[in-house]
């Protein structure tokens, strides 16, 4: 008999006042007790609605059903069959417009927590000694990845998993992309992704640090080299500004880079070496993740005063509804309804402020949300040292401008089949950021595998 309990199993987690001072991850997860009467709770509905929202096709009732047999590491097993980051996506997928969104039990309460049972079988399986993977035997052919992120991650291991000798190029000094440099680690420890990382490792993915693609070598001499596919998922790492008069004053920053000295770099411990402003009233502008990320970042820091300054209502807020949450209860002050106009600073270029305007909710605009549009009169200043501009990024150039043959659309984003990353280019498949722009982990695990199928496809038929 299923639990009909209608509310999820809640999740244990620091006290707000507690962790907004610390770096530790947030939430504490499920016990074993706790995981199986949430698993309970699934009704095993026979046309498994929740696989259709997941990017990856997880089995989600079948693991879910081992779960709640205490079966742990046979429900690890089950998730692997089609996912190569479960913690990873326990954590940071947005499970409630997805999974979880089309789950039964969410019609007449809450959906089964999915993602919760998703980071309690990974972590359990971690912890206890899963067994690690056997190396296929070689099919002889090689293949490259460009890009240690979700996609290029998800894509190396399906490519492994099948036999193909797989390399991943990263630019940066370790792998693991926006896992690594952009999700902080209240909310994805790094050492889970390292752990991922290991499990595509013992498959027998090589990874090639430091190795930018377009500078050490470009696509067309990795193929030289004898790579016979060849996946980008570099994502999309350019930063976007404000485009307001003093926005290159001394406290600026954009959120990739703000995030990028604190994560990768490791700037919010003690001892590190990496340079970064401990800003006492901080402005973050933008409304995702991202900016979440920043803000939260930004009050374990040491700021008293941090406020995401956002120009439509809460209602339109990208972000999580978890992430805004937490961000609420850890003492962000939203300023919804609110414009940039320019950031003020003193004559040594040092932020001293952000003028900002109020604005209403007109007429949809081409996203489907209703258009910001400036109330007259209502400018007002806030006093700040710091701002963090978190309003999207785009692929960086580099790529498109040493491949010839590879069509990008006006945005810089690589033109690909949704379907199957195929591009303009023969044997080069991309997706992920690069593709879609800034976009969820997930989203961007699914293109690689897609990916994955496509490029095994098309060295089979070239043979």
């Amino acid at each position: 008999m299923p639990n009909m309990n209608p509310n999820k199993m809640p999740m244990p987690e620091q006290a707000p006042d507690v962790r907004n001072k610390n770096f530790d991850e947030v939430t504490l997860g499920y016990t074993p007790e706790m995981a199986i009467e949430e698993a309970q709770r699934c009704l095993n509905c026979k046309h498994k609605p929740c696989i259709t929202g997941c990017p990856v096709q997880v089995k989600i009732p079948e693991f879910i059903a081992l779960v709640a047999e205490g079966k742990f590491l046979e429900a690890a097993a089950k998730i692997k069959e089609t996912s190569a980051l479960p913690a990873v996506c326990g954590r940071v997928c947005p499970q409630e417009t997805q999974c979880e969104q089309k789950c039964v039990r969410g019609i007449k309460g809450e959906p089964v927590a999915i993602g919760r049972l998703e980071r309690f079988v990974a972590d359990y399986a971690r912890e206890h000694g899963e067994e690690k993977p056997v190396k296929p035997a070689s099919n002889g052919h090689k293949c490259a990845i460009v890009g240690a992120g979700p996609a290029g991650l998800t894509c190396a291991g399906d490519l492994a998993r099948m036999g193909y000798e797989v390399t991943v190029f990263e630019a940066l000094h370790t792998a693991g992309g926006v896992l690594m440099y952009g999700i902080p680690e209240f909310r994805l420890p790094k050492e889970i992704v390292q752990k991922e990382i290991d499990t595509l490792k013992d498959l027998g993915v090589e990874f090639v640090l430091n190795f930018v693609v377009g500078r050490s070598e470009t696509i067309d001499e990795l193929f030289a080299d004898g790579y016979e596919a060849i996946f980008v998922g570099s994502g999309a790492g350019l930063p976007s500004f404000l485009g307001v008069p003093g926005e290159n004053a001394n406290g600026v920053y954009s959120a990739n880079e703000y995030l990028t000295r604190i994560n990768l770099m490791k700037a919010y411990k003690e001892d590190s070496d990496t340079p970064i402003f401990h800003a006492h009233k901080v402005a973050v502008v933008g409304g995702g993740n991202v900016a979440m990320d920043a803000a939260r970042c930004a009050k374990r820091m040491g700021a008293e005063d941090v406020y995401i300054v956002y120009r439509r209502s809460e209602n339109e807020l990208p972000a999580r509804l978890e992430e805004i949450h937490h961000a609420k209860e850890e003492g962000i002050i939203f300023k919804f309804l609110t414009a940039p106009l320019e950031v003020l600073s003193d004559e040594n270029y040092n932020v001293t402020g952000m003028k900002c305007q109020q604005m209403e909710l007109g007429e949809p605009d081409e996203s489907g949300r209703r258009r910001p549009v400036p109330v007259e009169g209502s400018e007002f200043t806030l006093d700040l040292d710091c701002v963090i501009a978190a309003i999207g990024t785009s692929p960086n150039p580099l790529i498109r401008h040493t491949t010839p043959g590879l069509d990008t659309n006006r945005k810089g984003c690589i033109i690909a089949d949704d379907e199957h990353g195929i591009t303009s280019k023969d044997g080069v498949f991309a997706g992920g950021d690069a593709v879609t722009g800034a976009a969820t982990v997930i989203l961007a695990m699914g293109a690689g595998k897609r990916a994955a199928a496509a490029m095994d496809e098309y060295i089979k038929n070239k043979q």
